[in-house]
């Protein structure tokens, strides 16, 4: 056997195992279709501190994460951050009143001073106007970090349960955290475990919810969010019709009523 041979088999061989790793990697699975992430994020079952998302929509759940994260990505605006990620859903329609609601859990293994946080929201179809800030988690190094200390209010109306929360101490093991699983920079790492946030959709419409973060001060020691369950009066925003179809219907119903009026009247 020549030796280019020899070198290109151990290349195809080496190829076929790094495909079948990513193909079995928990962290391979892809996020539900019509949702975007910019930085790093996906789809994990259940991992070290991070159990099971909530019945009736576990075990899997969607995560982002400061590890990989994209540069000034996943801050707020006027608070700011180093690198993070964002999680996007599809656009949906809502009626007013309608019910959003979502579980997470807030991850991260820094501490003291470098205060990382995490964040959701309520945009309007242009996906850049802000109509609700939906929750914010902040590290600190005691304390509740639900709501977030330092950073805009949550708007009027969301409900968290629990209502505040304080970090459950210790280096997280989670795998979406990178070299940082089971790592803890001093005080305030932990993760908070789930909890859940509702919303009353303010007025019928077209909206994406978007959630965000990043790490802060630094880029070492990393953060991440797990998501799950997020629905608008009871239906997952993955089983809502796109407000353009919804409109092709609407306008393939009015053209059959039509339809039907011009044979009666004939």
């Amino acid at each position: 056997m020549s030796l280019k041979k020899s070198v290109d088999d151990h290349l195809a061989k080496s190829a076929i195992l790094i495909a079948c790793m990513l193909a079995f990697s928990p962290e391979a699975s892809a996020i539900p279709a019509g949702w975007t992430i910019n930085g790093n994020g996906g789809t994990l079952g259940p991992n070290g501190v991070v159990t099971a998302a909530p019945s009736p929509y576990g075990p899997d759940y969607n995560y982002i994460t400061t590890n990989g994260g994209a540069i000034g990505t996943g801050g707020l605006s006027g608070v700011g951050g180093t690198n993070g990620s964002t999680l996007t859903s599809s656009l949906f329609s809502a009626t007013a009143g309608a019910a959003l609601e979502y579980n997470f859990n807030y991850v991260t293994s820094d501490g003291a001073g470098f205060a990382d946080y995490a964040w959701a929201r309520l945009l309007a179809a242009d996906g850049i106007t802000q109509v609700a800030l939906l929750f914010t988690a902040r590290t600190k190094p005691s304390g509740d970090i639900v709501p977030g200390f330092g950073l805009p209010a949550t708007t009027p109306g969301v409900i968290l349960s629990p209502a505040s929360t304080a970090i459950i101490p210790g280096g997280p093991g989670w795998s979406p955290l990178g070299s940082s699983s089971g790592a803890c920079y001093a005080a305030g790492c932990g993760y908070t475990g789930w909890i859940n946030s509702s919303f009353s959709i303010p007025s019928a419409g077209n909206y994406y919810v978007q959630f965000g973060v990043t790490n802060w001060g630094d880029t070492a020691f990393n953060t991440g969010l797990a998501i799950s369950g997020a629905t608008i009066g009871g239906t997952t925003i993955d089983d809502l019709p796109e407000p353009a179809s919804l409109a092709l219907f609407g306008i393939g119903l009015a053209g059959l009523l039509a339809n039907r009026r011009r044979k009666n009247l004939a």
